[in-house]
């Protein structure tokens, strides 16, 4: 089941999208919103796989509502609106469609066939993409040896080198766990692939040494689940 997401600040045109939508038994639609500012609160709960973002809306536009977030979403995206003139801005900013008003059903079921295909690629390969400065940095999953939190923030370590994203770790945890990723402390989360070894303590406490040679705390009461994740390699 594909979780959807739509931003637009016109009623009719939302609930076009959700008619459109529900023709569709793999797709549900998590949460509904008329503003950029709704939609930057409702994100985190709402985890959407795909966002139908409307471009121009009242005091945020879409673009902006991107920049907000401060990296790329871990969402597919297509734009929805009635100006052709952004359609290559769209692009520029990763979008997997887009969607010119007022479209008709064939039009929207070929955007959505292709969404769900690019989605549901087996083995895949997850990615985030940070924005540093005028350039934008692919970071794998595979990459990624752990990640902490930093106040408002949370800094991926990967490969010697520290990439900070605007979203909490709690966040990044449920969408890291599907692939190898483990909690081992309320501010780390680590890669399991990149576990070298689990070192007593003198105060009867663990570290989780890993490959790179980086020693994290672990929690106790995270000790069971980390051991049990570990046991069947």
């Amino acid at each position: 089941m594909l979780r959807a997401m739509i931003i637009d600040d016109e009623p009719l045109a939302r609930s076009n999208v959700v008619h459109l939508l529900a023709r569709d038994p793999a797709i549900s639609v998590v949460a509904q919103c008329g503003s950029a500012q709704d939609a930057l609160a409702a994100l985190p709960a709402a985890r959407p796989d795909l966002v139908f973002l409307d471009v121009e809306m009242p005091e945020c536009d879409g673009f902006e509502l991107l920049e907000q977030l401060g990296t790329a979403p871990p969402f597919a995206i297509v734009f929805v609106t009635a100006h052709h003139q952004f359609a290559l801005r769209a692009f520029e900013v990763g979008a997997l469609d887009y969607l010119l008003k007022p479209f008709d059903d064939r039009r929207f079921e070929r955007v959505l066939e292709r969404v769900k295909e690019r989605l549901r690629v087996p083995g895949e390969t997850r990615r985030f993409i940070i924005r540093n400065g005028g350039t934008l940095e692919v970071v794998k999953f595979a990459d990624i040896d752990w990640v902490e939190a930093s106040d408002y923030y949370t800094t991926l370590h990967a490969g010697g080198r520290a990439h900070m994203l605007r979203r909490s770790l709690s966040d990044l945890e449920g969408e890291l766990a599907p692939h190898g990723f483990h909690r081992i402390h309320r501010s780390a989360i680590v890669n399991l692939e990149h576990v070298r070894a689990l070192e007593l303590r003198e105060d009867g406490e663990y570290e989780v040494v890993l490959q790179s040679a980086q020693r994290l705390r672990m929690s106790r009461s995270y000790r069971k689940s980390v051991l049990d994740k570990l046991a069947p390699l």
